[in-house]
């Protein structure tokens, strides 16, 4: 299988139309996962869920129009109600605000979200002398993906991995040579109520971004009302960014590797939220770090090293655990993103990549 693959152009309205349209089952069926995740997992019914939707659009017309525009464009392309599609551009806010700070569930204690590998290896470290970048995207199981290449009014082009009804990109690439992974992060700090720019807004802007330095300062804008990494890369250079409400933490080198916690938290005053599941994401940062250490990687042990399963189900190649499918709610890699940032080249697997083939695009 792989994923649908839509090319838009035009303003971001026409865009966010032509994705409505044209995805407009796969958007459905989000909308009926994420309402019962936020109530099942978030403890939050669905009037709470619009409510906050409605607080946040109101804060990203004024934030970014284009965005609010593309949204709007999903809505009325498929039919949809506008805060029912907003709820799904914030759906990182509402839930990982649940995740932080959600007593009543002892779901999030024992058997939490999971997920997000991610790798840059910079030309000097690579065996082809080129900037690779990719990720494991560790997520609910049933939620639909899609894949965008999209030529902006600017005329800049980015291909990027996003989910059905959500504007822009998560994960991808442009053609200016940057390249975008991304992993959830949570702290005790997490407030979405501060109505910062929400993060697929902030990553939708940096694969819109023509630079490093205006990619940076587009994920780490204040105020952030969550935690989050950006792990971006350009030419001869990438750079980590774990982001905090209070907090910003840089990281670089040849081999850049991140999953789901914060390196060194008490180095730079992070609250961590009294979550159990650290160790897995822990096993699966070392294990990635040792996969492309180990000489100088091409594509073919990136492949092999994201579908890795040593841990499993916990693996750097994510699958649900036994005690996830007697709940109900299965996460695992929904999809496995490689990206030859010199020559524009991606290759993603619709599941688990080690029982789903890569397929090649290209900018």
């Amino acid at each position: 299988m792989s994923f649908p693959y839509l090319q838009l152009e035009g303003d971001p309205y026409t865009q966010g139309l032509a994705q409505g349209q044209q995805l407009q089952p796969q958007i459905g069926h989000n909308l009926e996962v994420y309402f019962r995740r936020f109530e099942v997992e978030g403890k939050l019914h669905r009037e709470a869920v619009l409510e906050r939707s409605e607080r946040y659009l109101s804060a990203i017309s004024s934030k970014n129009p284009d965005y609010f525009a593309g949204i709007e464009g999903i809505a009325d392309g498929g039919g949809f109600d506008l805060l029912e599609i907003g709820a799904l551009n914030v759906r990182y806010e509402i839930l990982y605000h649940q995740f932080a700070h959600e007593e009543a569930s002892s779901r999030f204690a024992h058997e939490p979200p999971q997920g997000c590998t991610a790798f840059a290896v910079l030309p000097s470290a690579s065996a082809d002398g080129a900037l690779w970048m990719g990720q494991n995207w560790d997520w609910i199981v049933d939620v639909k993906g899609a894949l965008l290449h999209t030529r902006h009014p600017d005329g800049l082009e980015t291909l990027s991995f996003t989910e059905a009804g959500i504007f822009g990109g998560k994960i991808g690439m442009n053609s200016a040579g940057l390249g975008l992974c991304i992993n959830g992060l949570v702290s005790a700090d997490d407030d979405w109520s501060r109505l910062g720019k929400p993060f697929h807004l902030r990553t939708y802007e940096v694969l819109c971004s023509r630079t490093l330095e205006e990619a940076i300062a587009k994920a780490t804008e204040e105020p952030r009302s969550g935690s989050a990494n950006f792990l971006i890369g350009q030419g001869e250079k990438a750079v980590n960014l774990e982001t905090a409400p209070h907090a910003l933490i840089q990281l670089e080198g040849e081999r850049l590797v991140h999953a789901n916690h914060f390196v060194d938290p008490g180095r730079y005053g992070v609250r961590l939220s009294p979550v159990e599941w650290l160790d897995r994401s822990h096993h699966r940062h070392h294990r990635l770090e040792a996969l492309i250490a180990q000489k100088k990687p091409g594509l073919e042990d990136f492949k092999a090293a994201l579908a890795d399963g040593e841990g499993h189900p916990y693996a750097v190649c994510r699958y649900p655990s036994p005690e996830e499918f007697e709940l109900g709610e299965p996460y695992q890699t929904v999809a496995s993103v490689i990206m030859n940032l010199s020559t524009r080249e991606m290759w993603v697997s619709d599941g688990p990549p080690d029982q789903n083939p890569y397929q090649r695009y290209r900018l």
